[in-house]
């Protein structure tokens, strides 16, 4: 499914493919503590299948507690999180769901790291 995307101010946008049936929820802290909220919605995108269409994000690049780097990308203007790839040679992003006009199309199938999930959470 094709989809766009962009930034709450407009500065940074993207175009992807993605399958619908990889949309999911994570529940880890890093999630929680970078969304600002109680979790974070994503969906795949190959990385032949994202196209920035404009601007440049800014990168935070985080270590988990595995030692895997991921690179954060987000809107140096507004702030807004847009997606997670690896800091070099990416083959594939995690789209941040808000992000993506088409969002109400998508229902999360998969729920990670509910070991962290807070327990006031729904569901």
């Amino acid at each position: 499914m094709k989809v766009d995307g962009a930034c709450h101010c407009g500065s940074v946008a993207f175009e992807a493919d993605v399958d619908p049936a990889t949309a999911r929820v994570c529940h880890c802290a890093d999630c929680q503590t970078m969304s600002g909220s109680l979790f974070r919605a994503n969906i795949q995108a190959a990385g032949d299948a994202f196209r920035l269409v404009r601007g440049t994000p800014k990168f935070y690049i985080k270590t988990a507690d595995s030692g895997t780097k991921r690179a954060q990308a987000f809107c140096a203007d507004c702030g807004t999180g847009l997606y997670a790839t690896s800091p070099t040679n990416p083959t594939s992003y995690a789209l941040r769901v808000g992000t993506i006009a088409q969002r109400a199309m998508f229902r999360p199938t998969q729920q990670i790291w509910c070991q962290s999930k807070l327990p006031w959470t729904a569901g």
